[in-house]
């Protein structure tokens, strides 16, 4: 597809599944927040946080872009879901952040959230690639995604790193105001599972190849998280990896009127739906320690990354 093309689909936009029809070009906004031809990016920076093999020892190179297809109330990136945070930049600057993160030395170039900015991450991903980026490209999504988008990203993706959020529709609906997630979320995990074939690691245990279906467990919902795990391992068995996450942070600075949410998820709960998902059979997995439910590993939307660095005076 041509860049002209692609920056068609802003024109009416149907990037989610919420397909609201908005003319964004024309400064429009849709359920996202997001409107015009820029990218509002939070922050670009090397990241230690993801699973061994994304993070590896250098770090993953993360972009986080700002605005969200869904609303969920226990939100730890409410600054970017909101679009308080970040700033807007253009598909060239996209590009050469994508380089920069090259030159840190990322395993990979991780973009966090980017469904709504699809067709303009395609146009920098070509840019960046005429200018020898080579990364690995990941693909951190909340799972709510329309397969026939996804089908454009064939050929730039190769690391997919899904949340699978919910079974029940009235969970979906009360924490993160969608309808009919699950609908989509899995035809979706079908997509990327198509393109990602078999898992592929070079010989440090990075993964250059695959999909990792991250589910985090909520406080009060054990039965669900075990729904839900029995569901993707019989759909999937291993030839995916699975991240099960016990990294629930109530927040601190408002009340939620779900009182199960202003708690953290049990270590028994947790070591219980391990045990129970590995009776399944499930080999490949990521597990969590305890300690990881704190906001001291949320990044700081700082816009750190995202403008290019000034040269020092007197350098031409």
């Amino acid at each position: 597809m041509e860049n002209t093309q692609r920056m068609g689909l802003l024109r009416h936009c149907e990037l989610c599944p919420r397909r609201c029809g908005v003319d964004r070009l024309s400064g429009e906004k849709g359920f996202c927040g997001a409107s015009g031809e820029k990218i509002r990016v939070a922050r670009a920076a090397l990241h230690r946080w993801e699973e061994p093999c994304i993070s590896g020892s250098n770090g993953s190179g993360t972009v986080f872009f700002s605005y969200c297809t869904l609303r969920c109330v226990f939100c730890q990136n409410r600054e970017i879901r909101s679009g308080e945070a970040g700033a807007d930049i253009s598909v060239r600057r996209l590009a050469d952040i994508f380089l920069e993160q090259q030159g840190r030395g990322a395993h990979n170039l991780n973009l966090v959230t980017p469904t709504h900015y699809l067709p303009q991450i395609l146009s920098a991903l070509d840019l960046a690639r005429e200018d020898g980026f080579t990364l690995p490209v990941v693909y951190n999504t909340s799972g709510y995604e329309r397969p026939e988008m996804l089908r454009l990203l064939e050929g730039y993706v190769d690391i997919w790193l899904p949340d699978f959020k919910y079974l029940s529709d009235s969970l979906a609906g009360a924490y993160s105001s969608v309808s009919g997630y699950a609908d989509w979320a899995l035809p979706a995990l079908d997509e990327m599972v198509r393109q990602a074939g078999e898992p592929v690691f070079d010989e440090n245990g990075m993964m250059k190849k695959g999909v990792i279906i991250r589910h985090l467990c909520l406080p009060g919902h054990q039965e669900e998280s075990e729904r839900v795990i029995r569901t993707l391992f019989l759909r999937y068995h291993n030839r995916v990896y699975y991240s099960i996450m016990n990294q629930y942070t109530p927040p601190s600075d408002r009340v939620l009127s779900w009182e199960n949410l202003m708690e953290r998820f049990p270590k028994q709960a947790y070591d219980e739906l391990i045990e129970y998902a590995s009776d399944l059979g499930m080999e490949n997995g990521f597990v969590q320690e305890e300690g990881t439910a704190e906001e001291s590993f949320i990044p700081a939307f700082d816009l750190e990354g995202v403008f290019a660095e000034k040269e020092p005076e007197g350098k031409k």
